[in-house]
C-alpha cells in the first residue's frame, strides 16, 4: 500500500506546474502567469487521460514545455507546448484557443495539430499532408518545429511504454524525418539524441552490443583520455589561455553507421572519442589550433575550417585530427561559447543568445532561415502533399559543398548538386533561362556536378525554358519544384490551345464556324455552359477537353443549343458540308496536326506515324491526344473497345518539325558497315535519334534498328532507297507502322 501511495505522489509531482517553474526564471511575472493559465487549461482538458506508462497525460505537455524552456523559448511558445495536444485529443477548437490565449498561440497549436479530421486515400497521404502542414507552419514560425521536436524527443524517451508493435514505425519516422530536420536546423544535441533513441528501438540487439563495447573501450582508454586532458590543460595554462575542455564521445548510431558504410569492425573505428576546446573569442580559435598542432602531429587532410565557411545549418567550428599518445588518432573541435551554443541548439540559439544579437553567429542566414523560406516557396508552388514531402526530403541531408559566383559570393549546395541546381539557387529566372555554364572558366554541360571551390557562371537566354530532362539529374528541392511548376504551366497552355482547337472543330460540325466571345453579350452563354460542365472558367473547360477528360462533340452540342436559345442559328451550308460531305468520321470536326502542339499531343510509339500516313486521334482520359497510324493494330483494338474517344485528325499542309519513324536495316556484318549505313541516311538528310543492334553473332547477317527523324513519308522512302542501294545492306524497311 505505501508503494502505491509513493507512485501516486510521484505522478502528482510530475503533473504539477511546480516541476516546470524552476526552469522559467527568465520569464517576466506576467508571462509566467500566462504560462500558468495555459497549464491549468491543459490540465483540465486532459483530465482523466492516462499515458501508456500509467502517468497522468499532463506530464507529457509539461515535459515538452520543459524542453522548450531549456531553449529559453518565449511565453507564447511555452503556452503552445502545454496546449499542443488539446485540439487533437480534447475537442478544443482553434476559436476556443484564440478567445482564451490569443491568435499567435492558437496558430502555433494549429500548426502542430495532425489532420485527423480530414479523410485521405492512404495513411501515407495523411502523413504527408500532416508534415506539409507542419513544415509550412514551421517556415512561417520556427517555434512550431522546436515544439514539435521537443514533443517527439519526449515521446522517444518514453517509447518503451508504448506497445512494441509501434516501435518500428515511430522510430523509423523519427530517424527519417525528425532527426534530419533537427540537423538541418542545427539542433545537434537533439539530432544526436533522436538518432540514438531511434537506433535503440529499431535495432535493440545491435544497440545493446555496441553499448557494452563502447563502455569497455571507455574503460580501456581512460588513461589515454586523462593523459590528453592533462597535456591540453598544461599547454593552455603555459600560454595563458583560459579555455574549457570537454570530452566528446561518438554516438552509438554514428558508430553503427560508420561500421555499416565502411564495412569496419568495432575495433577499427578509431574516432570514438574526441575533445572540444571552448575558447573566449574568434581569434583564440586559431591560436588554440596552432597550440594543438604544436602539441601533437596533425593528420594530413583531416583539417576543416567551418568558421570561415559555416555549414548550411549555421554550424561553426575548427576540426582537426591529431596523432595523440600511443599513436592513436584523436579529433579536436575548437570553437567559442557562442559557436558552441549554435552548434548544440541551432535555430533555438536565437532565443538563448538574443542578448548578443550583434554576434556573427546569430546571423539568421546561418540558422536555417533560408531553408525555411524555401519551404514556403515550394509550398506555394506544390499543392500535392506527397510531392511537397518528396521535395523537402531531398534537402534534409545537408552534406554540403561550397562554390562561388563570379563575384566571389559563397554558396552552399548539397553534395551531388548540379549547375542547374546552382542556377536555381541564384534565382528562379536564372534557372528557367539557363542555356550553358562555365565552371572555373571552362565550358561544361548543365548536368555537371559542382565541387568544392568551383567558380560557376551561368549563361542565360530569354527565349530558353526548362528542359524536362533536367528532372533526371537535379538534386535540390527548389530546382525540382521550379522545373515541375514551369512544365505544368506549359502543359496547361498546350492543353488549352488543343482544347480550343478541338471545340472549334466540333462546333463547325454543329454549323457554327467560331467560338463565341467570352465577354459581351455572349458571356451569359459561357456561364450556362460552365454550369453544365461543372468547370469554374473557360480556360479550365478547354484544358479538360484538351486532356481528354471531356468529349468536344458533347460540349459543342450543348454550346450550339445555348447559342440557338439566344438567336445564334447554325449555318445550314457549313452544317451540311461538315457533317455529310466528309462522312461520319468527322462528326466532331477534324483537328489539324502540325507538330507544334508540344505536350498536349503525343505520337504513339507503337506505330510512329509521320506526315503522309493516314492517322486517327485517340483522346485518352487525362492524357491528351495520342496520334496513331489508322492501320495500327493497337489503335484498331482501342477503337473496338472505346470508339467514342476517337476523333478525326489530319496532317496540316506544312508541318513545322520532323517526326520520328522506326526502320530496321538487315546487313552482312563486317568492318565499316555501320559507317556506310549512317552515311546513306545522312545523304537522305535524316537524323538518327536512336540505334539498337541485335545481340547476335558478330558474323553473318544482323538487324540494325534505327529511330530516325524525317519530314514526311517521301523523305523516309528516299532514305530507304538509299539504304537498299548500299553495299552490304540486305534489306531495309519501316517498322512500327500499320502499313
Amino acid at each position: 500500500m505505501p508503494k502505491v501511495s509513493s507512485v501516486a505522489e510521484s505522478n502528482a509531482t510530475a503533473a504539477s506546474f511546480a516541476s516546470l517553474t524552476s526552469k522559467l526564471d527568465y520569464l517576466s511575472a506576467s508571462d509566467l502567469a500566462s504560462v500558468r493559465s495555459a497549464y491549468r487549461f491543459s490540465d483540465e482538458a486532459h483530465l482523466g487521460q492516462i499515458r501508456n506508462s500509467g502517468e497522468p497525460y499532463i506530464t507529457h505537455p509539461i515535459a515538452v514545455a520543459a524542453q522548450c524552456a531549456e531553449w529559453k523559448l518565449d511565453a507564447q511558445a511555452l503556452m503552445a507546448a502545454l496546449l499542443h495536444d488539446a485540439m487533437e485529443d480534447c475537442a478544443v477548437t482553434k476559436p476556443d484557443l484564440i478567445e482564451r490565449f490569443g491568435s499567435p498561440v492558437a496558430e502555433l497549436v494549429d500548426g502542430l495539430t495532425k489532420l485527423e479530421k480530414l479523410h485521405f486515400n492512404t495513411r501515407e497521404e495523411n502523413q504527408a499532408e500532416s508534415f506539409r502542414k507542419m513544415l509550412l507552419a514551421m517556415a512561417r514560425d520556427v517555434r512550431v518545429i522546436l515544439i514539435k521536436l521537443a514533443d517527439r524527443t519526449h515521446n522517444m524517451r518514453t517509447l518503451s511504454d508504448a506497445p512494441r508493435t509501434k516501435w518500428g514505425r515511430i522510430a523509423s519516422e523519427t530517424l527519417e524525418i525528425y532527426a534530419p530536420i533537427a540537423h538541418r536546423l542545427g539542433l545537434n544535441q537533439t539530432y544526436r539524441e533522436l538518432q540514438d533513441l531511434s537506433f535503440r528501438y529499431l535495432r535493440p540487439w545491435r544497440y545493446a552490443i555496441l553499448s557494452k563495447a563502447v563502455a569497455k573501450a571507455r574503460g580501456r582508454r581512460r588513461d589515454l583520455i586523462q593523459k590528453v586532458q592533462a597535456d591540453l590543460a598544461s599547454t593552455f595554462v603555459r600560454h595563458g589561455m583560459a579555455v574549457r575542455i570537454t570530452g566528446r564521445e561518438k554516438t552509438l548510431y554514428s558508430i553503427y553507421n560508420k561500421m555499416e558504410e565502411k564495412n569496419l569492425s568495432f575495433a577499427q573505428v578509431t574516432d570514438i572519442y574526441g575533445f572540444r576546446v571552448i575558447v573566449p573569442s574568434l581569434i583564440d580559435c586559431y591560436t588554440a589550433l596552432g597550440l594543438l598542432h604544436q602539441l601533437y602531429k596533425p593528420v594530413p587532410g583531416k583539417f576543416k575550417d567551418h568558421i570561415a565557411i559555416p555549414k548550411i545549418n549555421g554550424y561553426q567550428s575548427l576540426h582537426t585530427t591529431l596523432v595523440g599518445p600511443s599513436g592513436i588518432n584523436v579529433e579536436f573541435q575548437v570553437r567559442t561559447e557562442a559557436m558552441h551554443l549554435v552548434a548544440e541548439t541551432g535555430v533555438a540559439a536565437h532565443w538563448l543568445y538574443k542578448e548578443n544579437t550583434n554576434e556573427s553567429n546569430a546571423n539568421p542566414d546561418r540558422l536555417g532561415s533560408k531553408w525555411l523560406q524555401s519551404l514556403l516557396d515550394i509550398g506555394n508552388e506544390t499543392h500535392d502533399a506527397t510531392e511537397f514531402w518528396e521535395h523537402v526530403k531531398v534537402d534534409l541531408f545537408p552534406d554540403a559543398v561550397y562554390v562561388f559566383t563570379p563575384k566571389s559570393r559563397i554558396m552552399a549546395m548539397p553534395r551531388g548538386a548540379t549547375v542547374v541546381d546552382f542556377a536555381y539557387a541564384i534565382h528562379s529566372n536564372v534557372g528557367d533561362h539557363a542555356v550553358a555554364a562555365k565552371v572555373n572558366n571552362e565550358q561544361v554541360p548543365l548536368r555537371t556536378e559542382v565541387q568544392n571551390g568551383d567558380v560557376i557562371e551561368v549563361i542565360t537566354a530569354q527565349d530558353s525554358y526548362p528542359n524536362p530532362a533536367w528532372l533526371g539529374f537535379v538534386r535540390t528541392a527548389r530546382a525540382r519544384s521550379k522545373i515541375r511548376q514551369h512544365l505544368r504551366s506549359l502543359a496547361q497552355d498546350d492543353s488549352q490551345n488543343l482544347g480550343e482547337k478541338m471545340l472549334t472543330q466540333a462546333l463547325r460540325a454543329e454549323g457554327i464556324d467560331h467560338l463565341p466571345d467570352e465577354q459581351g453579350p455572349m458571356a451569359g452563354v459561357w456561364d450556362k455552359l460552365l454550369r453544365f460542365s461543372g468547370n469554374r472558367t473557360r480556360s479550365e473547360l478547354l484544358v479538360e477537353i484538351g486532356l481528354g477528360r471531356r468529349i468536344a462533340s458533347i460540349v459543342a452540342k450543348r454550346l450550339a443549343k445555348l447559342l440557338s436559345d439566344v438567336g445564334e442559328k447554325p449555318n445550314a451550308l457549313l452544317l451540311t458540308r461538315e457533317r455529310f460531305m466528309a462522312g461520319e468520321a468527322v462528326a466532331q470536326g477534324s483537328v489539324a496536326i502540325d507538330g507544334s502542339e508540344n505536350t498536349s499531343v503525343r505520337f504513339a510509339t507503337c506505330c510512329r506515324p509521320i506526315p503522309g500516313d493516314a492517322i486517327v486521334g485517340y483522346l485518352g482520359r487525362g492524357e491528351g491526344l495520342t496520334i496513331h497510324d489508322s492501320a495500327c493494330q493497337v489503335a484498331i483494338k482501342l477503337k473496338n473497345k472505346d470508339s467514342e474517344r476517337f476523333i478525326a485528325v489530319e496532317w496540316a499542309d506544312e508541318p513545322v518539325r520532323a517526326f520520328e519513324a522506326g526502320i530496321v536495316v538487315t546487313v552482312n556484318n563486317g568492318k565499316g558497315v555501320l559507317a556506310k549505313v549512317a552515311a546513306a541516311l545522312a545523304a537522305a538528310e535524316v537524323d538518327i535519334t536512336q540505334l539498337n543492334m541485335a545481340d547476335e553473332s558478330p558474323q553473318g547477317a544482323i538487324d540494325l534498328k534505327f529511330i530516325i527523324a524525317v519530314r514526311d513519308v517521301q523523305q523516309l522512302e528516299g532514305a530507304l532507297r538509299n539504304l537498299r542501294h548500299t553495299h552490304a545492306v540486305l534489306k531495309a524497311q519501316r517498322i512500327g507502322s500499320g502499313n
